[in-house]
């Protein structure tokens, strides 16, 4: 019966100690609560603290909330073409195009773009799940390449080359989970010389890195017409949700006209398009945000260092501390919550078997005391678990 089918994967969940609980949360700048009791919060994604700040709150009480349908039908609302403009206009695409969610964009792009049998997507081993979950719904043949692995990647294009006339390269700019940097000047340069395309997900460098908080490809010096697919969640560092995706315009206009999930989809609430475009002015306008993030980045690297824990191997917000076990990785995260740190343990499938790790992430919110505090606590709670 499917009932027991679906009980028994639960009770192997939690012998794995990989079962997963949701806990209502509330975040506030640094801080959550969660269930009446407040933690240092090191697990958001907010990086620049503008979820907070007080021009989003003011804002937040002058605006309208659905758009009442999709995009085609009549939920395409000014502040949703407004955002569109925006967004091309400061990361120098031709046009954009809104999707409601990070997942529902990176999976419906791939499947939409790649949808003839004899086309081939190449994807970093460590791509994020829509990602791969867009590969392997597309008609076209999947293949991943070993992380960041360029002279692997190159061997299977060139095997490729002819067998495959229709070609994809994907990749995060920064990896969700390990936190490090993709090479997309090196990708750029695979893509344009076997012929093929290349998609980038900016989800977590969008807002943080290059000039203006333009992202990857401006940390990069990479100019737009490089990149066939750009990608960005307005969730992390703008402090937003939902995402866009960018390119010439007959990409976008092939999107509007064959992507199921943009077409069959309830559009962004327009309440939330406006707010977007706001935290976009505030990430353009006040650096000191990344200038502060860049700060404590630095400065919990030199903490562990200090500690005797091994280099994270990420320079961005993202700073794994790996663990290994899952069970391990719980029971410094619940030593963690009793010293009032909310730091969540990630472990399989999210991460590969034997990596389970705490995430931590940084921003702008934090203070130097904070990040002290959490160094010690970390160093504390990993000697109780370890000895």
């Amino acid at each position: 019966m499917l009932p027991e089918r679906l009980a028994k994967a639960l009770v192997d969940k939690k012998r794995a100690h990989s079962f997963r609980e949701r806990k209502i949360c509330q975040p506030n700048g640094k801080y959550v609560q969660v269930q009446n009791n407040q933690y240092l919060n090191f697990s958001g994604n907010d990086y620049l603290a503008i979820a907070s700040s007080e021009e989003i709150k003011v804002a937040y009480r002058q605006l309208n909330t659905g758009s009442t349908g999709s995009a085609l039908i009549n939920g395409y609302n000014p502040e949703h073409a407004e955002l569109e403009l925006q967004v091309a206009d400061w990361l120098g695409f031709e046009k954009a195009l809104l999707y409601s969610t990070g997942f529902a964009a990176n999976s419906a792009v791939i499947k939409t773009v790649m949808s003839e049998k004899n086309g081939l997507i190449l994807q970093d081993k460590l791509n994020h799940a829509s990602l791969i979950d867009g590969g392997l719904t597309a008609n076209a043949k999947s293949m991943r390449f070993a992380h960041n692995d360029m002279v692997q990647l190159e061997t299977k294009l060139k095997r490729a080359n002819y067998q495959h006339p229709e070609k994809l390269i994907v990749s995060e700019g920064i990896f969700s989970m390990d936190g490090d940097n993709a090479p997309i000047a090196s990708l750029s340069d695979l893509a344009s010389h076997y012929d093929a395309g290349l998609m980038i997900d900016d989800a977590h460098g969008i807002g943080v890195l290059g000039t203006d908080g333009r992202g990857s490809l401006a940390e990069n010096n990479l100019k737009p017409k490089q990149i066939d697919i750009y990608m960005a969640t307005f969730g992390k560092a703008l402090g937003s949700a939902g995402a866009v995706v960018c390119g010439n315009a007959t990409l976008i206009e092939y999107l509007v006209n064959f992507s199921r999930d943009y077409i069959y989809s309830t559009s962004m609430s327009p309440h939330q398009a406006k707010l977007t475009s706001i935290a976009i002015e505030l990430v353009k306008k006040q650096q000191w945000r990344r200038d502060k993030l860049i700060e404590n980045i630095a400065y919990f690297k030199q903490q562990l260092a200090n500690l005797g824990f091994a280099d994270t191997g990420s320079n961005s917000a993202i700073q794994p501390i790996i663990v290994g076990e899952n069970q391990a990785t719980l029971k410094i995260a619940e030593q963690l919550k009793k010293a009032g740190i909310w730091l969540t343990a990630i472990r399989p499938p999210t991460v590969a078997k034997g990596s389970a790790r705490l995430r931590v992430t940084l921003s702008t919110a934090h203070n130097l005391a904070d990040i002290r505090y959490l160094s010690t606590q970390l160093a504390n709670a990993v000697k109780v678990e370890l000895r």
